[in-house]
């Protein structure tokens, strides 16, 4: 019986062997110089740069259909847009959508400093133009608190209330005190200008490729961002929430500002405006739950604002609570578009900064949301014609009076989950809009801005769980941790432009910090494999005797070279100047007993390392002492000791380049002089793993010379090794051979 078991535990692995790959290869040892001449020959490339730009250049017509199709993707896709399988699906998000998109429309207006319609306004002509132009099928386009609340802090920055105080008002109001028409048209102004120059940064960006900035802003930094951005955005809405007049701030500490500002008033708080705000915030978060809850179950998303603003509105009509409870409402709204009208351009010299900031800002939104759902649904977007789309749906719809837009988290999630196929779903929320706009703009006159506060409120919950972030970052990220932080803080309290700008700039010094501080090991051999790991961290792992192999995950350049050569001495415990004192201290020592010719030299060496001396005795007399069979005292009392620093052992450094993926001018030339240092003291510096660019970086910066040629370069650690290995007993050509 156990006589078969072990005969089934034998075939068993006999076939575990039979089916694992192995890799056996034998050849001889490369350097970099054999490389050149035997293996590798580079491509001939005969074409002049005059035919390079030529070719560039060349119009045919499948490029001409390739940059049409590109410009506006539409014409890829509803030539075969399938009417009977998307247009139901389409009809029925477009709508669910534009229902959601027309109070938040009116709501994100406020944060802009803007009346009402303004709202409107951006969330039909920037919706209708995407669907040309954008490349994703899923994301709302439109008007966005973070985006709307940086417009609104500038707008306030450029046309503050005390520049239109009506210097004969009279009465307690503080708005009797302002000329408040005035005091808007400027400020729609000054927001038209910021869109049409953020429209035109992004038109400008995309088409020169420029698609790559948003990964500035990384992951952490735009949460820590929006997160703070939306502490704005409540604080913003707490006086339309209570009731109470109060100015509106911008720039450093607003935030405090603002709160100070309610709180100081809040004794004049409207009952009836907070009551029916409370009422709608209530309302709305029971709404929202309960469609997260039943998403499954529901057809479509309950659509809580509309509920809101067109019960808020009859409440407010038919109990007259404007007249009655003083509570403010949204007031006039035109009927109908407003004719096309070119932006104050001399506004520009001071809006250029806050353009910019918006333009990256809302670039990031767009592009990290439609890249979500592209690969959630199995498509892909185009980063620089999302760039290009997003900055026509600026530029061209700031002539019609818009303030800047982007995507809405929560109105794609709406398109998305009500079945929305395509951009047919866009365009008709934006013509829902326009029914609005044109036809019964009027109706909403008497809606209460307190329900806005709300809607406004409530939309920024998913905002706020971001917080949860914190402790997730802290188990697995501290620095992501630290960018996230810092890009909440700068923000909320330097405001939306400077705290930005903080968090970016931090974010980038975190990679130079990154690169300063790399991580660095000593690399050591796993039997029978081939591999090198470091030494300590895998038991496995075992030095070759008289070789260090030196590794480092960054690259070598100026802001780190010389910690990368003070890690390399640090990590070896070889210092070539202190190998150099000891044999200087050794030579003086020889020179000071040559006039003693009895008293031999013997001479000891203290590691500092080991708990013992290791006595290192001259070629002579470990010679003599063998041919006499034994190592006796042959001078007994007479015999001078001298104690030197230690010598050391290793004869070979390898550094391992495998990580690399630059080099500059600095890096180079400590490269080339810690190599002469280590050959002064009888240590040779080879590298390995240098991939072919780099080579090709370290031929322009003339790194090469006479005495360091390309045979100190090897393509692997392991030809470096035994080469090292070969190179240290006897001259033979070593051969690679490893099984792994």
């Amino acid at each position: 019986m156990e006589q078969e078991e072990e005969e089934v535990v034998a075939a068993a692995a006999r076939e575990d062997e039979d089916s694992q790959l192995i890799y056996r290869i034998e050849r001889p040892v490369y350097n970099e110089t054999l490389i050149q001449a035997q293996l590798l020959k580079r491509k001939e490339d005969t074409t002049t740069n005059c035919q390079k730009l030529a070719e560039k250049f060349q119009c045919s017509s499948e490029k001409a259909k390739a940059a049409a199709l590109s410009f506006m993707p539409i014409l890829s896709w509803l030539p075969s847009y399938p009417v009977k399988k998307y247009l139901f699906s389409d009809v029925v998000s477009g709508l669910s959508t534009g229902v959601v998109q027309l109070p938040q429309g009116l709501a994100y207006a406020m944060l802009a400093a803007v009346p009402p319609v303004y709202g409107l306004y951006s969330s039909f002509y920037p919706v209708l133009l995407y669907t040309f132009f954008g490349t994703s099928r899923h994301i709302s386009v439109g008007t966005f608190a973070v985006i709307s609340l940086m417009i609104g802090g500038v707008a306030v920055r450029e046309a503050p209330d005390s520049m239109f105080m009506n210097i004969n008002a009279t009465g307690s109001n503080a708005s009797d005190a302002i000329n408040v028409e005035l005091r808007d048209k400027s400020r729609v102004q000054v927001a038209v200008m910021v869109t049409t120059l953020a429209g035109l940064i992004q038109i400008v960006l995309g088409l020169l490729r420029f698609g790559f900035v948003a990964i500035y802003l990384t992951e952490p930094l735009v949460r820590g961002f929006t997160t703070a951005a939306s502490m704005h955005v409540v604080i913003s809405q707490l006086k339309y929430l209570l009731g109470v007049e109060t100015q509106r701030y911008s720039g450093f500490l607003s935030a405090i500002y603002s709160v100070k500002a309610v709180l100081s008033r809040i004794t004049s708080t409207n009952i009836a405006t907070f009551l029916l705000g409370l009422g709608c915030i209530i309302f709305l978060y029971v709404i929202k739950v309960l469609n997260e809850r039943f998403k499954k179950k529901l057809p479509i998303p309950i659509p809580g604002e509309i509920i809101v603003v067109i019960v808020s509105t009859g409440i407010s009509y038919g109990l007259s609570l404007s007249k009655e409870y003083k509570v403010h409402v949204v007031g006039n709204i035109p009927t109908g578009l407003r004719p096309p009208a070119a932006p104050n351009i001399s506004l520009l010299p001071n809006l250029v900064t806050d353009s910019f900031a918006i333009a990256i800002v809302g670039f990031s939104m767009d592009v990290s949301l439609a890249k979500i759902f592209a690969l959630k649904h199995g498509y892909s977007v185009d980063g620089n014609q999302e760039l290009i789309a997003l900055g026509l749906c600026n530029f061209i719809s700031s002539f019609f009076q818009t303030f800047a837009v982007t995507c809405s988290m929560s109105r794609s999630l709406v398109q998305e989950s009500t079945g929305g196929k395509t951009q047919i779903a866009g365009l008709l929320a934006s013509l829902l809009v326009l029914v609005v706009v044109v036809a019964v703009g009027f109706v909403f006159e008497p809606l209460p801005q307190t329900a806005l506060a709300a809607i406004i409120m409530v939309n920024l919950i998913g905002m706020f769980k971001q917080f949860r972030d914190i402790p997730s970052l802290w188990r697995t990220s501290k620095i992501e941790l630290a960018i996230w932080v810092i890009a909440f803080i700068a923000s909320v309290l330097l405001g939306l432009d400077y705290g930005l700008l903080v968090a970016v700039t931090f974010a980038i010094l975190t990679v130079i910090y990154r690169t300063q501080s790399p991580k660095t090991s000593i690399l050591g051999h796993v039997a029978n494999t081939g591999l090198y790991c470091d030494v300590d961290e895998y038991e496995e792992a075992a030095e070759y005797e008289g070789i260090k192999i030196f590794h480092s995950n960054s690259s070598v350049y100026f802001a780190n070279s010389d910690l990368y050569v003070n890690s390399l001495k640090e990590k070896t415990g070889l210092n070539p100047e202190h190998l150099q004192a000891a044999r200087k201290a050794q030579k003086k020592r020889k020179e000071k007993t040559n006039s003693n010719r009895l008293s031999p030299l013997k001479i000891c060496a203290k590691y500092k390392d080991e708990a013992v001396t290791h006595d290192v005795l001259s070629q002579s007399h470990v010679a003599e002492d063998q041919k006499n069979g034994q190592f006796g005292d042959r001078h007994g009392d007479s015999e001078e000791a001298v104690f030197l620093e230690p010598f050391s052992t290793v004869h070979s450094i390898i550094l391992d380049w495998t990580s690399a993926t630059f080099i500059d001018s600095v890096g180079a030339k400590a490269i080339r002089q810690v190599i002469k240092e280590y050959a002064a003291v009888d240590v040779r510096v080879v590298i390995a793993g240098c991939n072919r660019n780099l080579l090709a970086e370290l031929d322009t910066l003339k790194f090469f010379t006479k005495d360091l040629t390309t045979d100190f370069l090897f393509p692997t650690v392991h030809d470096a090794v035994l080469h090292c290995q070969h190179s240290n007993s006897h001259p033979s050509v070593a051969a690679v051979s490893d099984t792994t």
